[in-house]
């Protein structure tokens, strides 16, 4: 015999007809007894409960005991109004709470816009060009800018000069980051020499995460994706900016000042320093072109570092190579193969 439950337990989570705790199932028993009831036009005696709670059989009128078949369409459709009705009301529920939104997501955007765009997006070489050259005229305190991929083109390097000497000389602090290999690119190190003479600060790093510049830490500019050359964004967001604040700062911390005096005509290259991070990226499976986008030097450059380095240890693949340096902890030491006396 099937266990009795009620309609609305069975359609809250509650169990089937036949013990089921999704959807109507009826036991052998009642399907059995509903044919009977099929044949014989009429039934009596007892009668399992799932037909009687999914109305596939109703009483007699008028005769007790005797039970009629329903047919399945009809009870089905009965069965099923409560919760065409349940579903009617969710639906509508939730198309008022949605509607209801409206108005205040209206009252939200407005807010938004008319406390600026936190971020801005520049596209074509023109319009970042000249948002940046507003941005930097009118920096008043401090001035931060992060540049990888090595040396500058002389072009740039003639268009930035003026603007940043005209800067410092009114008293607004900049602090500039290159990679070591901007220490043997002549124009980059011409420039260096003419604003570090005025009071900026320049330093040098392995390794920059990515292109930044940060105006008064109230605006920053970075590029744009996917179009780097030519898509620039322009963030205003305090968070963004201050979480860009301390990546630079951080990277501040751990590099390595440019000084260049009359007796020395360019600073100290920096080369172990950079060879040891070519050798850590050898360990990691980079590839030359890949450590020389990283480093901002030339891939030839960087596949002849890493040749001599494998004659020296006497590597006869890629694999092997990095292998050996690990064996030789060699990144551990303080000047790394590749001294200056053995490169």
């Amino acid at each position: 015999m099937c266990q009795e439950k009620g309609i609305e337990e069975k359609y809250n989570g509650g169990n089937g007809a036949a013990g089921s705790p999704h959807g109507v199932y009826f036991c052998a028993q009642g399907l059995e007894r509903y044919r009977e009831a099929l044949n014989d036009g009429t039934i009596s005696g007892e009668v399992p409960a799932c037909l009687l709670d999914f109305g596939l059989l109703r009483p007699m009128p008028g005769v007790d005991g005797f039970y009629v078949p329903i047919p399945p369409k009809v009870a089905e459709a009965e069965l099923s109004r409560s919760v065409v009705l349940e579903i009617e009301h969710r639906q509508n529920t939730l198309a008022s709470l949605r509607s209801s939104f409206v108005a205040a997501e209206s009252l939200y955007h407005r807010a938004q816009h008319d406390t600026g765009a936190p971020i801005e997006s520049l596209r074509g070489a023109d319009v970042i060009s000249q948002s940046l050259r507003l941005a930097v005229e009118a920096c008043g305190e401090e001035l931060l800018t992060a540049q990888p991929g090595g040396g500058r083109s002389p072009a740039l390097l003639a268009e930035a000069l003026p603007r940043d000497l005209a800067l410092v000389r009114r008293g607004v602090t900049q602090r500039t980051l290159y990679q070591h290999s901007v220490r043997s690119h002549q124009p980059t190190l011409a420039y260096i020499e003419r604003v570090t003479a005025e009071g900026a600060e320049v330093r040098t790093l392995d390794e920059i995460f990515e292109r930044v510049i940060i105006c008064d830490r109230t605006v920053a500019f970075i590029p744009g994706i996917p179009e780097r050359k030519t898509a620039a964004l322009a963030v205003r967001h305090p968070g963004a900016v201050a979480f860009l604040v301390k990546v630079f700062d951080h990277m501040w911390d751990r590099a390595q000042p440019v000084s260049i005096v009359p007796e020395q005509h360019r600073p100290d290259l920096l080369a172990d320093r950079v060879r040891a991070t070519m050798l850590r990226m050898v360990v990691t499976g980079h590839t030359d072109e890949t450590i020389a986008a990283r480093l901002g030097v030339s891939s030839r450059t960087v596949s002849a570092h890493i040749k001599k380095v494998a004659e020296i240890l006497g590597s006869r693949s890629r694999a092997e190579l990095g292998y050996l340096i690990s064996q030789h902890r060699l990144l551990e030491q303080e000047e790394p193969v590749g001294s200056q006396r053995r490169w």
